[in-house]
């Protein structure tokens, strides 16, 4: 029996495409190994960090926050690499497959060595392999897709970002307790069993998928190409805007656990670990999102037409107001009380709503308007956003730091000078949205008769 070929091309068809399953499995399990390990970056950095001697050798807060920004921004730096390898050289599929692999490695090295060069090994590992790896992912979901089904695209991107928080929300749940419990090597372990399965699972389903082949040296002409130039610029200023919320956003996985250290931890009949918090962000995704995607977005359609740059400018302005909560809570800790941390659980509400509206409409916003040769490469360009947003954290953690350590922005301060900087970005990007030239570029289906 002759070896079957991959399908290089959509099948026509009105349906869901048929590797879709394998697609969501494998992105929920990677999730859970991303996310559970950045759970805990900053908890085992300030507490469990050890030195060559076998003694600890733990961080100060603020030299924590800055280093998980800057890790944070090395992931979504590297997806520029994985972009040109995966559309000039190994095409997405061999790309996913194989830097996963690095990835599995990095997640190893943090599992089994606790030290500063442990520490060092395994995030460099993580944000080549997880990085190369996310604009390869995300694009591959859209290459699914031809004319007939393109219409199940918005509504695909919506259950990918459902994935994504099903992992995310079940392992920073557990990963603060594992950590708790048993200690770095089981809270980083279990993320890296999780990242071999989700490497597994992907593989299995590479009959079912769409591979569309890499254009060699033509992608390069195509990425030179005066037309495409134009529509990379004009996205890169959007990306450029959307960076802010990344900036505001990513504090939830940093400030916030700090923070929650000094609140009353004892809410619901519950004790919470500080970091253990955040897994309500995903919780509240799992149900918001087919509510905004069913309900809340149809609704508002009858209004006035919702598109997606529209939901990023609303997502903009909710994430601002998102911030009025951690700043109101600095202040009550400031004046020595200590506030419930169900205040948090409320502020990842308003913040969950902002993600919605911002991250899912540029990541179908990303996919639908790059040339049909250069998506992965224009995905990057998205992930990049997410970087410049953690970087700009990262400057603003390490400018603000005096020399004794204490900080600039003290207490509220801090939240505010954030809240006032999305609102300006928000200020600045309502008229570049206006006027921004929307076209659309979609995959080609395969003739009639080709094989399903």
């Amino acid at each position: 029996m002759a070896k079957r070929e991959y399908l290089t091309a959509p099948v026509p068809s009105p349906k869901m495409p048929g590797g879709i399953p394998y697609i969501l499995t494998n992105e929920a399990a990677e999730r859970f190994a991303f996310y559970g390990m950045g759970s805990i970056l900053v908890v085992f950095m300030t507490k469990y960090l050890m030195g060559g001697n076998g003694a600890l050798a733990v961080m100060a807060d603020e030299d924590a926050k800055k280093w998980f920004h800057l890790f944070t921004g090395a992931v979504y730096l590297t997806p520029l690499i994985g972009a040109l390898l995966s559309d000039i050289w190994l095409g997405k599929y061999r790309t996913i497959v194989g830097f996963s692999v690095v990835y599995c490695l990095g997640l190893g090295f943090l599992a089994l060595d606790q030290t500063r060069l442990g520490l060092a090994g395994g995030l460099i590992l993580i944000a080549l392999g997880s990085g190369i790896i996310k604009p390869c992912v995300s694009a591959n979901v859209g290459d699914q897709f031809g004319k007939q089904n393109k219409h199940l695209i918005s509504k695909m991107y919506s259950w990918f970002y459902f994935s994504i928080n099903v992992g995310a929300c079940v392992s920073m749940f557990a990963c603060p307790w594992l950590l708790d419990k048993f200690g770095p090597r089981v809270g980083f372990g279990v993320p890296a069993v999780l990242m071999v399965f989700a490497t597994i699972v992907f593989v299995m389903g590479r009959r079912k998928y769409v591979h569309i082949p890499p254009s060699g040296r033509k992608m390069v002409g195509e990425l030179l190409d005066k037309e495409v130039l134009k529509i990379l610029a004009r996205l890169c200023v959007i990306y450029v805007f959307v960076s802010m919320f990344f900036a505001l956003f990513y504090q939830s996985q940093g400030a916030w656990i700090l923070q929650a250290e000094n609140m009353n931890l004892k809410w619901l009949g519950i004790t919470w670990l500080p970091a253990q918090v955040q897994f309500v962000n995903s919780l509240y995704l799992l149900p918001m999102i087919p509510f905004f995607t069913y309900v809340l977005y149809p609704v508002i359609g009858k209004v006035f037409p919702l598109n997606p740059l529209r939901k990023i400018g609303l997502g903009m302005l909710v994430t601002a107001a998102c911030f009025v909560v951690p700043a109101w809570v600095e202040t009550q800790i400031s004046a020595g009380a200590k506030p419930s941390i169900g205040w948090q659980f409320f502020a990842y509400l308003i913040l969950t709503a902002g993600e919605i509206l911002t991250s899912i409409a540029v990541l179908e916003f990303s996919y639908t308007q790059a040339p049909k040769k250069v998506k992965t490469f224009v995905m990057s360009l998205y992930l990049l956003s997410i970087s410049l947003g953690n970087f700009f954290s990262a400057g603003v953690n390490h400018f603000i730091q005096n020399a004794d350590g204490t900080s600039k922005l003290p207490g509220a301060s801090y939240y505010w000078f954030f809240a006032i900087a999305m609102l300006v970005t928000l200020a600045l990007y309502i008229p570049v949205a206006r006027f921004f030239p929307v076209k659309e570029y979609i995959q080609d289906e395969a003739e009639a008769g080709a094989e399903s």
